[in-house]
C-alpha cells in the first residue's frame, strides 16, 4: 500500500504520531458537519460494505489481498477496507480524463463525504460505510485517514498539466531539492500508511510507531529508485537537487539513463539511505 509520488513545500517536517491539521478537515467541521445526526448502519449494511472492500482489493490489488488473508478476519477486512478508500483516492488522481483542478476539486469532494460520514450523516457509499467502521474499531485518527488521501494528490499538487503527446520534449521537474523535502514526502506517501496498518496489526510498545515511519521512508525510497527512468521520461525526478548536483548529474540526463556507470553514485546514494531506514526492522 505504498505510493511513489509531490508535497506541498511549506510542510514542517511530520513529527511521529503527530500529523498535521487537514485543513479540508477543518473546513468540513466548521460547516456544521460536528452536529450532524448519528447514524448507525445495520452489521447486514457493515457486512456487504466490507465485502466490496474486498472485491476492490482482490480485484485491483491481488499481491495485497492475498498477504491480507494470513491476517485474522476482523484485521483482514479492515485492511481491505483502507486500500479500497486509498484505492479511490489514488484512482481520483491519477484520473487523466480530467484537469488537474478537477481533480483537487474531486479528491475534496471525495473527503468531504469522508468526513460527513465520520460525523454520523446517513450514507449508503459502501468504502465510506466500510473505513468508517474500520477506524473505530481500530482508533485510527480522522487525521492519518486525511493524509492517506492528500498523500495521493501530491504529485498534481506543483505538477504543471501534462500530455502523454509531448512526453519526448516535455520539461522535466525536480520535485525536491534537499532530502529533507523529499523525507516529507515518503512520510505522508508511506510511512502514513505504516501508522494504519500498525493500528490494525495492534501494538504495545510506542517506539512502534517511529519503526514504522521509518520503513515507510525505506519503502518509498526503494520506490523512487526503482522508478527513476519511467518518472523522469513521465517529466518528474524525485531524487533532491541537492543529490544530483553532488555527483554531477543533470536531470534531463536521467530520461534515457543508459550509462549505467554514470548514475551508479547517485543511485548508490540513495540505497545507502534507504538501507539506513531498513534497519529499523533489526530494531
Amino acid at each position: 500500500m505504498v505510493r511513489a509520488r509531490a508535497s506541498p513545500r511549506h510542510l514542517e517536517r511530520p513529527q511521529v504520531g503527530a500529523p498535521g491539521p487537514s485543513r479540508a478537515r477543518k473546513a468540513i467541521v466548521s460547516a456544521g458537519v460536528q452536529s450532524a445526526p448519528q447514524f448507525s448502519p445495520s452489521p447486514s449494511q457493515v457486512a456487504v460494505a466490507y465485502s466490496v472492500c474486498r472485491h476492490i482489493t482482490r480485484s485491483s490489488a491481488k499481491n495485497f489481498y492475498y498477504a491480507f488473508l494470513v491476517l485474522p478476519k476482523r484485521k483482514r477486512r479492515a485492511l481491505c477496507a483502507v486500500y479500497a478508500f486509498m484505492r479511490r483516492c489514488d484512482d481520483i488522481a491519477d484520473d487523466p480524463t480530467f484537469s488537474l483542478q478537477d481533480r483537487r476539486n474531486r479528491l475534496a469532494e471525495a473527503l468531504e463525504a469522508l468526513h460527513r460520514a465520520q460525523a454520523g450523516h446517513p450514507t449508503d457509499d459502501a468504502v465510506l460505510l466500510a473505513v468508517t467502521d474500520t477506524q473505530r474499531r481500530f482508533n485510527i485518527s480522522s487525521e492519518l485517514l486525511d493524509q492517506l488521501a492528500y498523500g495521493t494528490m501530491m504529485d498534481v499538487e506543483e505538477a504543471a498539466e501534462y500530455s502523454r503527446a509531448d512526453q519526448e520534449n516535455s520539461p522535466i521537474t525536480v520535485q525536491y531539492r534537499s532530502f529533507d523535502d523529499l523525507y516529507k514526502y515518503c512520510y505522508r506517501v508511506a510511512s502514513v500508511v505504516g501508522l494504519v496498518c500498525i493500528r490494525v496489526f495492534g501494538y504495545r510498545d510506542s517506539n512502534a510507531e517511529a519503526l514504522a515511519e521509518r520503513c515507510g521512508i525505506a519503502f518509498q525510497l526503494t520506490n523512487i529508485i526503482r522508478d527513476v527512468k519511467e518518472d523522469a521520461q513521465m517529466g518528474r525526478v524525485y531524487l533532491p537537487e541537492q543529490d544530483l548536483a553532488a555527483v554531477g548529474v543533470k536531470a534531463s540526463e536521467l530520461r534515457d539513463a543508459t550509462d549505467a556507470a554514470r548514475f551508479s553514485p547517485l543511485l548508490a546514494m540513495e540505497a545507502d539511505r534507504a538501507r539506513e531506514y531498513y534497519r529499523a526492522g533489526d530494531e
